[in-house]
């Protein structure tokens, strides 16, 4: 059963293809992307301002560096970006030489170290692979993933997840908790049968996994075990991607798209693309900062 929970719209401006949510606690500002169209939506969650800035490039992930800067993941590699003007500076390329694929799901892990995924821009089989920017060098961690998406990590650090969702198949690998790094090979958890597949993911305070599901109009909650536990309604089929935000990391941000929909599967789902706050009762957690070569 799908459970409807006190949803709001955040954000009624229809993306393309939202992904890539994430929460700044320390200024209260949820940060997410429209990949396609190659825009950062800035959310002050307190006022309600929200800010929509043209990158002139494609980009899926941004993680804090500190108060000044922010590091975001793009097609062609991860660039510094200036807060308080939005300029931004080559940091690493990735995949730069390769025009056939795209930047896409990531997450930081408690250590610093950022996780990133890669996949071909029309969805090519294997294309894409899971990297790692640990202090400055970016490290290849799995590669021939076709869509990698669900990148989030256990409270401690041991365990990291991400999923191929053209397989709808949810992985955990054992790390190094102190340098995010994998300790092992990755195992299946769970494998996502029925409708829709698995998206981007998150784990809150009590390790629990919470994944959008893009085409089931649901976020899943899952157990570290891979026990399904609970779905919550989302008001767009299309969920991509969940982070908490909030004082009390009590809500949850919800990205939708409307990527691949005709005029009447629009019609259908007039709220495709739009950006929901969920009321939860769960706790969520802050996000950890990414730490440079020079950090």
């Amino acid at each position: 059963m799908i459970e409807h929970v006190p949803t709001s719209v955040l954000c009624a401006e229809h993306c393309h293809l939202g992904e890539g949510a994430t929460y700044d606690a320390t200024t209260d500002t949820a940060w997410w992307f429209d990949i396609l169209e190659g825009r950062l939506f800035e959310a002050r969650l307190s006022s309600g301002r929200i800010n929509i800035h043209q990158l002139g490039r494609m980009a899926s992930a941004l993680a804090r560096i500190d108060a000044a800067r922010q590091l975001i993941a793009a097609a062609d590699g991860l660039y510094i970006r200036n807060v308080a003007d939005g300029a931004t500076t080559l940091y690493r390329p990735l995949e730069a030489d390769n025009p056939l694929t795209r930047s896409n799901d990531g997450r930081v892990h408690p250590s610093g170290t950022f996780w990133i995924g890669t996949m071909g821009r029309k969805a090519e089989p294997r294309a894409g692979t899971i990297y790692a920017l640990h202090r400055g060098e970016i490290l290849r961690l799995f590669p021939d993933i076709t869509i990698p998406n669900a990148i989030c990590f256990s409270i401690d650090g041991t365990i990291g997840y991400f999923a191929d969702t053209a397989e709808n198949v949810l992985y955990r690998v054992p790390l190094d908790p102190q340098t995010g790094l994998p300790r092992g090979a990755p195992e299946v958890l769970l494998r996502h049968r029925g409708i829709g597949g698995l998206d981007g993911a998150v784990v809150d305070a009590d390790g629990l996994i919470w994944n959008a599901c893009w085409g089931g109009g649901c976020v899943d909650v899952y157990s570290p075990q891979g026990r399904h536990l609970r779905s919550l309604h989302v008001p767009a089929r299309q969920a991509s991607c969940p982070v908490f935000v909030g004082p009390r990391l009590s809500q949850l941000l919800v990205t939708t798209a409307w990527e691949g929909m005709d005029g009447a599967a629009r019609d259908a789902d007039p709220q495709a693309g739009c950006t929901f706050l969920l009321d939860i009762a769960a706790r969520g957690r802050s996000e950890p900062d990414v730490k440079l070569a020079s950090a």
